[in-house]
């Protein structure tokens, strides 16, 4: 998929946000709900509505408006019947619809929402946008901007299109950089769902796996949350990009019947949809599948209402048929996109010769303001006298703004050094509940170096003290920091466990386990996270058992957190002493802490459980620790 593809699903959705159904009241009182609504503070609200209820707001909506008796004078009516048309794709009556939209007062919200519908039911299937269609939407913008429309938005969505399929992707990006800083509602999940769209295409332009599978997966996260089948299922097209950059063709032809069944479904398809799939199929090397799709997308094209063609399929033609070395109809495919291709760059100049034309008219309104400013200057001047007395008292309103000012950025210092405070206060209560955790660990390590050296092992007693330093010296450095690697974990693990062994010889093993798809280098969790949890396996859990103990560590990726299992084979907790377990209890009041410190007072998930293995014969206890995967 491209970017061009997002824009074309995008222009589709833009026009299927409309108002929201009115109220269930009788049909008498319909005339009065259908004054009295703000209908264009609903239609940029529904800009936030899930693509798959649209479409019956607006046939329940256009049902209601049906029965008002002063309907045709109501432009609101013809624009959600003009919608209705353009979702039968009945192109012409949606045209006809816009126009009989009654304007009372030019320059008004109604005019400009008759406006845009009318362009963006002319912009067409994502094929190339004429130089007057490109002028006309110039100029409803600088109309919009001019009366500060709340509409102004989605002229700048209409030009990035434009733009986008005329192929200046640099244009496009600046005029939907413009889309999004001036949406009332860009903090929304739909919102959002669209900007991860864009930055993954452009990750896709750049070649950049790594950020187009990390935006991947925030709009598939997105899209889950939201409950959005389409963004879902975009993110599968978006898969098969990402596998086809790995070099796994066979994976990427999996995710791109998964996309395009679901189009299909939907009565969503589009010819890129078709083209994709054909794509796939190339580097999969089954061109006949390709040349099948390909011809499927010409012919989708031509049935297309715009009835505007495009060289992408003709250019996977000559693709397909060069690979099954059948060059006769490779350069018949040619010619076609040649042909096009022609057409094309043709009116892509035409839209150039428009854009120095409008860039003149700007240069020349420029200067008439400037005339008529210099002209409202020289009155200025010869009425000075008539506007002292309104300078003064504009000089005393600036004073009382100035000390205003000043008042409330006192009152901001203030606040500010409140919250730096609470902040301070907050890294002073985690640091004090890690150190509580340490001196525990240090006294029981100091009490096994006693043992070896009361046991008369002099030299077993200097690798367990060079041991034992080298693992404290970690600690220290470890305890001034919020987060740290997971290799550093397991370095400490190891340390510690090694320490153990030797004062315990032969009394268990153990093994560490890292899913594949976490990098230990990059990934960060809590220091000394894990290690009680460790200490009691091995001082309480192996303590009195007439097997050899087996200790498991594994760290993985489950449901997009990261699943810690610390996991033995000893005695189990059901079996351990009152002393022991509140002992154990303690510990686990200082890690619940910790977590509500460093995620779930941020609104993250975090948690933990300790319990018995389950089964007749299982033995020990296995412990599950949940945090949020974090990478910086």
């Amino acid at each position: 998929m491209n970017l061009k593809t997002v824009f074309i699903i995008y222009s589709i959705l833009s026009f299927l946000f409309v108002p929201a159904c009115g109220n269930k009241e009788k049909n008498t009182k319909v005339k009065t709900t259908a004054i009295q609504k703000d209908y264009l503070s609903v239609i940029i609200s529904l800009d936030t509505l899930r693509s798959v209820k649209v479409k019956n707001v607006i046939f329940k909506e256009d049902s209601l408006l049906s029965v008002s008796s002063n309907k045709e004078a109501n432009p609101y009516y013809h624009y959600f019947k003009a919608i209705k048309f353009s979702l039968e794709k009945k192109i012409d009556s949606a045209l006809l619809e816009y126009q009989k939209m009654k304007v009372t007062m030019p320059g008004s919200e109604v005019e400009l929402l008759k406006t845009y519908g009318i362009l963006g039911q002319n912009m067409g299937n994502g094929s190339m946008v004429e130089s007057a269609l490109t002028s006309r939407i110039f100029a409803a913008l600088k109309k919009a901007e001019q009366v500060n429309s709340r509409l102004t938005y989605r002229f700048y969505d209409l030009l990035a299109q434009a733009y986008f399929q005329n192929d200046n992707e640099k244009k496009s990006l600046e005029y939907a950089a413009l889309y999004f800083e001036n949406h009332p509602f860009k903090a929304h999940p739909v919102i959002k769902q669209r900007y991860f769209d864009i930055s993954f295409l452009l990750a896709y332009r750049l070649m950049d796996v790594k950020k187009m599978t990390y935006y991947n997966s925030q709009a598939r996260i997105l899209a889950q949350k939201n409950g959005d089948s389409l963004a879902l299922a975009r993110t599968y097209d978006n898969e098969a990009q990402i596998y086809s950059q790995q070099g796994q063709p066979d994976k990427a032809l999996v995710c791109s019947k998964i996309y395009f069944n679901y189009l299909k479904k939907t009565d969503n398809l589009n010819d890129i949809a078709f083209n994709n799939m054909a794509t796939t199929f190339i580097r999969n090397h089954q061109p006949d599948s390709a040349i099948h799709y390909y011809k499927a997308g010409i012919d989708f094209e031509k049935r297309d209402p715009w009835g505007k063609q495009k060289t992408v399929h003709y250019n996977g033609l000559i693709e397909a048929y060069k690979m099954k070395g059948d060059f006769a109809r490779a350069l018949q495919a040619a010619d076609s996109a040649y042909v096009i291709e022609l057409r094309n760059n043709k009116a892509i100049e035409a839209v150039k010769v428009a854009e120095m034309y409008e860039k003149y008219k700007v240069e020349k309104d420029q200067n008439i303001i400037q005339l008529k400013s210099s002209n409202k200057l020289n009155e200025t001047i010869i009425k000075q006298q008539r506007w002292t007395l309104f300078l003064i008292l504009l000089i005393f309103f600036g004073v009382v703004s100035f000390f205003f000012v000043i008042y409330r950025q006192q009152r901001l210092r203030e606040r500010n050094k409140l919250l730096r405070s609470e902040n301070q206060r907050l890294n002073i209560e985690q640091k004090l509940l890690q150190a509580q955790l340490n001196p525990h660990f240090i006294f029981n390590a100091i009490a096994n170096l006693q043992g070896l050296v009361a046991s008369g092992h002099i030299d077993e007693s200097v690798r367990y003290l060079k041991s034992f330093s080298g693992l404290l010296r970690g600690i220290l450095e470890q305890n001034r920091k919020d987060f740290i690697e997971i290799e550093e974990e397991i370095t400490s693990l190891n340390n510690y466990i090694h320490l153990q062994q030797m004062r315990y010889s032969g009394a268990f093993d153990y093994k560490i386990t890292i899913d594949d798809e976490l990098d230990v280098n990059e990934t960060f969790i809590p220091p000394m996270l894990i290690q009680p949890f460790v200490e009691n396996a091995i001082e309480h859990g192996f303590r009195n058992i007439s097997h050899k103990g087996l200790l498991n560590i594994s760290f993985k990726v489950k449901n997009d957190l990261l699943s810690i299992e610390v996991e033995d084979n000893g005695s189990g907790l059901t079996t351990k002493a009152a002393d022991k377990q509140k002992k154990q209890s303690l510990a686990q009041i200082i890690l619940k802490e910790r977590f509500d410190l460093l995620f779930t007072s941020k609104g993250k998930q975090a948690h933990f459980k300790v319990e018995d293995k389950k089964g007749s014969d299982a033995k020990g206890v296995i412990v599950e620790i949940i945090i949020p995967i974090i990478t910086d």
